[in-house]
């Protein structure tokens, strides 16, 4: 395919997006809406009363629901051509105070739920010899964070996850890919700040947390974190796969 060719159109391109509910995943589900794709959204609630993609409601920690939902929308339209996991969960506290349940609510999600998503794609990705898997990660998986044992320990394991994946479905043309946000301005994150600085205080990093802070100044925005994972699922990609790209404002150099 030559230089000419190659863009960000999506335009007839089957598209699956986990977490698509809110949040990040939500802005990748309807950015790729807006470059052309046929996008079905998947979440375990939908808050919102309208979305500009087809939606489907699914745990994904549950094996035999992922199962069910993948089968029945490959038996509609048998072909996938990028699939994203974006759904995640976070959970956080030291690890001798972490109960089972939020340690086991982050590995179910972050990590088995994209692992099960991946053995119902795979199989329609090999007949076709085509295909994209973007995985979201964490600049979490990179480095150490206090208070986020579960959740350092799932986003390693999804980036693992995905690059072994990957090495496998290169022969068969499937690109996998990771994109790790550092602060990304979400719920999840708010729900992380306890005084009104909060997002001043992320910004300028905080020492005993062993967190120091964001070189470009700003917390990143859900549509810089969905312009990433298009860019890898597009053409414009088109050679590089088990890449793991962080889009944190340079957090993570800095640390």
């Amino acid at each position: 395919m030559t230089g000419a060719n190659l863009q960000m159109d999506f335009t007839g391109k089957r598209v699956w997006v986990t977490g698509a509910g809110q949040g990040i995943g939500h802005q990748i589900a309807a950015h790729f809406v807006a470059l052309g794709g046929d996008v079905v959204g998947l979440d375990k609630a939908f808050p919102e009363q309208n979305y500009p993609f087809a939606t489907a409601s699914l745990d994904i920690s549950e094996h035999e629901q992922v199962a069910k939902t993948c089968g029945a929308l490959l038996d509609t339209i048998p072909r996938l051509d990028v699939l994203v996991n974006a759904a995640g969960v976070l959970r956080l506290g030291r690890a001798e105070e972490l109960s089972l349940d939020d340690w086991q609510a982050c590995m179910s999600v972050n990590a088995s739920g994209a692992f099960y998503l991946m053995r119902q794609a795979i199989p329609q990705l090999k007949r076709q010899r085509s295909g994209v898997i973007v995985s979201v990660g964490s600049n979490a998986a990179h480095t150490p964070r206090m208070l986020m044992t579960a959740y350092c320990a799932s986003k390693a394991a999804l980036a693992s996850l995905t690059h072994c994946v990957g090495l496998e479905l290169a022969p068969y043309g499937v690109r996998c890919n990771l994109v790790s946000p550092g602060s990304t301005n979400t719920a999840m994150l708010r729900g992380m700040w306890r005084a009104r600085d909060g997002e001043a205080q992320t910004i300028a990093g905080d020492p005993s947390m062993y967190k120091l802070g964001i070189p470009l100044g700003k917390i990143a925005t859900p549509s810089e974190i969905a312009n990433t994972v298009a860019f890898l699922a597009s053409d414009l990609a088109s050679h590089i796969t088990l890449q793991d790209v962080v889009v944190d404002g340079g957090a993570t150099l800095s640390a």
